[in-house]
């Protein structure tokens, strides 16, 4: 397995992200929600397709139970840069400032969060199974620990059953197929300890999958890799294509029988950035019957920061960091809505897993200013709820029923 390495232009950026802390001008705000947007977002199913606040609870002890919003803490997003990590102190869960925690959860409606179960293939390339399993793991006891509020999730019937329970479904992805190590006998492990997407690469290509991000390998998938989708629709796990390159997800759309996903990426046409969805590529999601799941962070939505340079060139003329306007995002949504119909768009917010967040958007208590945004752009309650959550809802409903055909 190829180790990943972060060329200068990150660090740069991490350096202008902690030092740079000069006052700009508010963003424009987000809508604010009144009480027929909070009744109808309360009422929805509201699912976000990936979350990595996992690797907190794991490395540092953070626990869901903690109030990670307090602004005097160090915020947990600065541990994702190697070397900033190596400079500051260990910190104790409950000194860490994030943007989830099961509070905010609550405030924010949301009803089933996919986890990523992500093995950074940067220190853990020798035995990235190891590390996933350690991580499910610890996802595994926070489920115990606050199952007044939380049960894992193993299915769409699942979810809406935890859902009407009034608790929280928790679900796992595993963020970069490395972790499977080369073996589909691992791929079957993941999905009983209840593993329900993979995405085929991360920002590593790895012996069977090209990255958007790394030098290409295979010319997308190689044979193995294709048997590795076809394993997973046969157990009934979703196929993920974000971080894979633009040839691995034609191959992957050629060979699943089972609608695909892209758990947390947004729109290449506003933003072009290779970890982003061509217009192509949401037209063959949507005839394959997928979602794509629009990624929150600032590096995907909006085009001044998209890539390392662009944002190391924003951050010094701006002598800081200016959030987004609360509208990068929304654009996003709009536009794949726009080309792929409103069936093929769902939540995939990056939270925890990314420095930067739009104004409007820091955190999981913001979900319901999205159902504003999207209602005051005209869109049907009906055609809203389906965004928040019933799309995804429907691609594991397939992913289900695609197991139980080929089983036959």
């Amino acid at each position: 397995m190829q180790r990943v390495t972060r060329p200068l232009p990150t660090m740069l950026l991490a350096i202008l992200a902690v030092a740079c802390t000069s006052p700009e001008p508010e963003a424009p705000r987000a809508p604010s929600p009144d009480a027929a947007v909070r009744d109808l977002h309360r009422e929805a199913i509201v699912v976000d397709g990936h979350n990595d606040v996992t690797s907190f609870i794991l490395d540092y002890r953070y626990d869901l139970g903690m109030d990670g919003a307090d602004p005097a803490k160090r915020a947990a997003a600065r541990y994702w840069v190697p070397f900033i990590r190596r400079m500051l102190p260990e910190p104790s869960g409950d000194a860490l400032r994030t943007s989830t925690d099961l509070r905010r959860m609550r405030e924010g409606g949301l009803d089933a969060q996919f986890f990523s179960i992500y093995a950074d293939p940067r220190r853990f390339g020798d035995a990235p199974r190891e590390r996933a399993l350690a991580m499910i793991a610890a996802l595994e006891e926070q489920v115990a620990r606050h199952s007044d509020q939380l049960e894992l999730a193993r299915s769409a019937a699942d979810v809406r059953r935890i859902v009407a329970d009034g608790r929280i479904a928790a679900l796992m992805g595993l963020e970069g197929g490395h972790a499977i190590e080369n073996d589909l006998a691992h791929l079957r492990d993941f999905y009983a300890r209840g593993i329900r997407y993979m995405t085929l690469t991360w920002s590593n290509t790895n012996d069977w999958a090209d990255s958007s991000t790394d030098r290409a390998h295979h010319g997308g998938l190689s044979p193995f890799g294709r048997e590795v989708v076809r394993e997973m629709n046969r157990l009934g796990m979703l196929v993920d294509v974000s971080h894979g390159s633009d040839e691995t997800f034609w191959d992957a759309l050629e060979v699943t029988e089972a609608p695909l996903i892209a758990s947390h990426s947004s729109a290449r046409a506003l933003v072009d950035h290779p970890r982003n969805m061509s217009d192509a590529m949401l037209r063959g999601v949507a005839r394959n019957g997928g979602v794509v799941m629009i990624n929150f962070s600032e590096n995907y939505i909006d085009r001044r920061k998209a890539g390392a340079w662009a944002s190391i060139g924003f951050g010094l003329r701006h002598l800081g960091w200016e959030d987004s306007p609360f509208d990068c995002l929304v654009e996003h949504f709009v536009h794949a809505i726009q080309v792929a119909g409103v069936d093929h768009v769902g939540l995939g917010s990056d939270f925890d897993g990314t420095l930067f967040l739009p104004s409007g958007m820091k955190d999981v208590a913001d979900l319901p200013n999205l159902t504003a945004a999207l209602l005051q752009r005209g869109y049907s309650r009906q055609d809203v709820r389906k965004v928040l959550g019933e799309n995804v809802l429907r691609v594991l409903e397939d992913a289900e029923a695609t197991s139980v055909r080929l089983a036959r």
